[in-house]
C-alpha cells in the first residue's frame, strides 16, 4: 500500500508542481499517473522512494512514513524501472537482473534460483541469456530484463516510469500484455507513469488524472470514461471515450450480454479471434476490413461464433446507456 497524504512539492512561491496530493494506490493493484506534460506524474512518483523530497505532507508505504526510513534502504525495498531500462552495459544480464539481491547478501544459490524463477515468469531461457550482455538483446528483449531486476529481490512496491514507452507500438503492446500477466501472479503493489490514454485504460486498475499538480479524476478506467467529473477530464479523453471504452470488455463480455452472430461459411476471407480479445482491436479489425468475418475461438480452439460491426454496436449502444457494469474490478 502507498498512502499520499497531503503531498506537496514546492521549488519556491511560484513553481508548485505537486499541490496537496491525496489518494492511495491500494495493496496488489496498478495504479496509473496520467495527465499532460509538467503536470507532475515523474515528481509524485520520485517522491516515493525519495529522488525528489517532499515540501509537505506525508507518503505511507506499508505502515511506514517514508521520511522514517534510511533513503538507501527504502530503495533497495522497492522496484524501480524506467523507459531506458537502465541497465549496466559491462555487467551480464544475470549481474544486472541480480544487483539487488547481491547487495542484501544473498547466496549463489538463491540467486540462481531467482534467476531461472525470473526469466521464466518473461519467457527466456535462463541458461542461454545468463552471460549475455545488454547490447547482444533487443530492445524488447532489454525491456523486459528491467523489468525483472526491479521484481529481483520481490519487493512488495514497484515504481514504474513510462516503461515501454521507447518500444515500438506492436512490441508495446505485446509487453505490456506480457506484464499484465506477471502481475497476476505476482500481484505488485504499481504506481505508473504514462503519458499515453490507451496504455493508461489497458494497464490501470485506478487512474489518477493530474493538470498542473492537482488531482483532477482519480478513479477506474471505466467510470473516468463513463463518467468524467469535469470538462477537463472530458476533453482529455476526447470524444471517442465510448470508443476506447471498448479495451475494458471483451469478446467473452458481448458474448454474455447478447451472444454471438453464427458463422458463415461460405466467406472464405476470414480472420480467427480468441473470445478473450478485447472490443476495442476487434472492431478496428472489423472497421479497418482486414476481413469479411471474424470467427470467435474459445480456450481450446473450438469455433463458437462470430462477430460484426452490428454486434459490437449493439453493446456500445448497452455501455453508452449504462445498463451494463463490467470494469476491470469485477
Amino acid at each position: 500500500m502507498i498512502a499520499f497524504n497531503h503531498v506537496t512539492k514546492s521549488y519556491s512561491e511560484d513553481k508548485i508542481a505537486v499541490k496537496d496530493v491525496n489518494f492511495t494506490v491500494e495493496e496488489g493493484k496498478i495504479v496509473v499517473l496520467l495527465g499532460p506534460s509538467g503536470c507532475g506524474k515523474t515528481t509524485l512518483l520520485r517522491m516515493v522512494n525519495r529522488l525528489e523530497s517532499i515540501s509537505d505532507g506525508e507518503i505511507i508505504i506499508g505502515n511506514e512514513n517514508s521520511m522514517d526510513l534510511d533513503a538507501i534502504e527504502l530503495r533497495r525495498k522497492i522496484g524501480y524501472v524506467i523507459q531506458s531500462n537502465g541497465l549496466f552495459p559491462n555487467m551480464t544480464i544475470e549481474e544486472n537482473v541480480m544487483l539487488v539481491p547481491d547487495l542484501l547478501g544473498w547466496s549463489k544459490k538463491q540467486k540462481k534460483e531467482r534467476f531461472t524463477y525470473l526469466m521464466k515468469l518473461i519467457g527466456l531461457d535462463a541458461a542461454d541469456y545468463r552471460k549475455r550482455f545488454p547490447h547482444e538483446l533487443s530492445g524488447g528483449q532489454q525491456q523486459r530484463i528491467g523489468v525483472v531486476r526491479a521484481l529481483a529481490a520481490d519487493p512488495p512496491v514497484m515504481l514504474m516510469d513510462e516503461p515501454f514507452g521507447a518500444l515500438d507500438p506492436i512490441i508495446r503492446e505485446r509487453i505490456q500484455d506480457e506484464f499484465l500477466q506477471i502481475q497476476r501472479e505476482v500481484k505488485k503493489t504499481i504506481l505508473f507513469v504514462s503519458h499515453d490514454i490507451d496504455e493508461a485504460i489497458k494497464m490501470a486498475d485506478k487512474i489518477v488524472l493530474l493538470r498542473d499538480g492537482e488531482i483532477m479524476q482519480y478513479d477506474t478506467p471505466s467510470e473516468m470514461l463513463a463518467h468524467p467529473k469535469n470538462e477537463f477530464v472530458s476533453q482529455f479523453f476526447g470524444k471517442d471515450r465510448a470508443i476506447k471504452s471498448l479495451s475494458l470488455h471483451t469478446v467473452q463480455n458481448l458474448q454474455e450480454i447478447i451472444g454471438l452472430a453464427p458463422i458463415d461459411e461460405t466467406i472464405q476471407d476470414t480472420k480467427t479471434i480468441n473470445v478473450n480479445q478485447d472490443l476495442r482491436n476487434t472492431l478496428s479489425m472489423l472497421m479497418n476490413q482486414e476481413a469479411d468475418q471474424v470467427v470467435v475461438t474459445n480456450d481450446q480452439g473450438e469455433n463458437i461464433g462470430s462477430i460484426t460491426i452490428d454486434l459490437v454496436q449493439k453493446y456500445l449502444h448497452f455501455e453508452i446507456k449504462g445498463k451494463l457494469s463490467v470494469s476491470q474490478e469485477g
